[in-house]
């Protein structure tokens, strides 16, 4: 449901392109490692998944299944809730494990957050959490990197700007672009791992950056 949701809401915000250096749908029992700019790239990215023929398991901030309809959605999914900072957290990589033996394609935020700044512009992923290194250990699974550019020109800064960017996206229609580089089987020890996928996603950041035709430059 919150595929098909992103699939029909997106294109309608924006201008959605994708491009994927694998043809046809990711692989089932693969990790999707993506860039976090905004509250709204998480559409953007399931949007441009589902065009291409895969509906993933997210990994999100255990907050948003307190939001009301949401959380319903979220529940019925099977999403998996992470809970930060807490001892529940080790929990959620158990589960997107679980999710990837049974065939299904879990998507994760390396970062675990988004950046600070608070304008439009886009810029490289953050540092990585050590979470997609280790679950990427414990499956065995593939990582599929995957760089979105444009999201924050939907959403960014603080609430009020938000809800206007939201309001105005269907008159503007800001150019948004993902693309998917090639599956990587992360080796070596975590620390090695976790900086040979910060690596990958932010080269498909950058090529979505430039089929986004700089989205950082077209305020």
């Amino acid at each position: 449901m919150l595929s098909r949701i992103a699939g029909t809401l997106v294109p309608v915000l924006g201008r959605l392109s994708v491009t994927s250096e694998v043809a046809g749908p990711v692989a089932p029992g693969s990790i999707v490692a993506a860039n976090h700019s905004s509250l709204a790239d998480p559409g953007v990215v399931l949007a441009a998944l589902r065009r291409l023929g895969t509906e993933p398991v997210v990994m999100a901030t255990a907050g948003l299944w307190r939001v009301p309809v949401l959380g319903r959605v979220l529940r019925t999914g099977g999403h998996i809730p992470v809970h930060r900072g807490t001892a529940r957290a080790a929990g959620a990589l158990d589960s997107a494990a679980a999710a990837l033996a049974a065939g299904r394609v879990v998507l994760i935020y390396g970062e675990g957050g988004l950046p600070k700044h608070r304008d439009s512009r886009d810029t490289e992923p953050g540092a990585f959490r050590t979470g997609l290194a280790r679950l990427a250990a414990a499956s065995g699974a593939p990582v599929v990197p995957l760089g979105q550019c444009g999201a924050r020109r939907l959403s960014s800064g603080g609430a009020a700007k938000q809800l206007a960017g939201f309001a105005t996206a269907p008159l503007r229609r800001p150019a948004l672009h993902v693309h998917l580089g090639a599956p990587l089987n992360l080796a070596g020890d975590t620390t090695e791992a976790t900086a040979t996928a910060h690596h990958a996603v932010t080269a498909a950041w950058r090529t979505a950056e430039r089929h986004c035709g700089g989205c950082d430059r077209r305020r």
